[in-house]
């Protein structure tokens, strides 16, 4: 990550990991959060934070529990009490369905958009397109928090290939979302995420592979 940073003139402190824990053991999580070296930790669906969560006791409350999955939206109240922040937010009726769980509360929830970045069928987000009626309606919405935009690029040779996709997503940022934050990047193509503008990488696979 130092070293992406430093190719592109940046500084490698504002550069934020997420460690992905969605394949590791609970053991490896508690090492990973143990270290006192990860501030931010992500997971794909709810009921396995939820469960991670639990087993860790005392130590999951030292660490911000991120959603980078997708959520459908009869369980968005149970994301908003497993999660910190949902970094998968990819509709208005989603975005509806966790302000009134919070309605009441004094809490705000920082939400990212997820675009979709690729034409594979399993990748969730919506459509760059859609993305400024999106924006508009998320910012109603006085219990959601948003604070930038969120990517996968598709897993294609050579890697090299991936950077447009990086590319687009940070100019759909400075076009309707300019003081946003950029998470994209994992394990695979962080290094060029970094070089191309991102504010938070998720890396799991580098991290926990064997």
């Amino acid at each position: 990550m130092t070293a992406a940073a430093a190719r592109s003139n940046r500084d490698a402190g504002t550069i934020t990991l997420v460690v992905v824990t969605k394949y590791a053991s609970l053991a490896a999580a508690r090492e990973v959060i143990m270290s006192g070296l990860v501030t931010e930790v992500g997971e794909n669906r709810v009921s396995d934070a939820e469960q991670k969560k639990l087993e860790l006791g005392a130590l999951a409350g030292t660490v911000r529990w991120r959603l980078i999955g997708h959520l459908q939206t009869n369980k968005a109240k149970k994301a908003v009490q497993t999660f910190d922040a949902v970094d998968s937010l990819d509709s208005a009726k989603l975005a509806a369905a966790l302000d009134a769980t919070l309605t009441g509360s004094d809490r705000k929830l920082p939400v990212m958009i997820q675009v979709k970045l690729s034409e594979s069928e399993t990748r969730s987000g919506i459509a760059p397109a859609q993305l400024p009626g999106l924006i508009g309606a998320v910012r109603k919405f006085p219990n959601l928090e948003l604070q930038g935009l969120m990517g996968m690029a598709p897993d294609i040779e050579p890697l090299e290939a991936v950077r447009p996709s990086f590319r687009l997503l940070r100019e759909l940022r400075d076009k309707h979302l300019p003081h946003g934050k950029l998470s994209m990047g994992m394990s695979r193509d962080f290094e060029i995420a970094i070089e191309e503008g991102a504010d938070q990488v998720r890396i799991g696979a580098q991290i926990f592979a064997p």
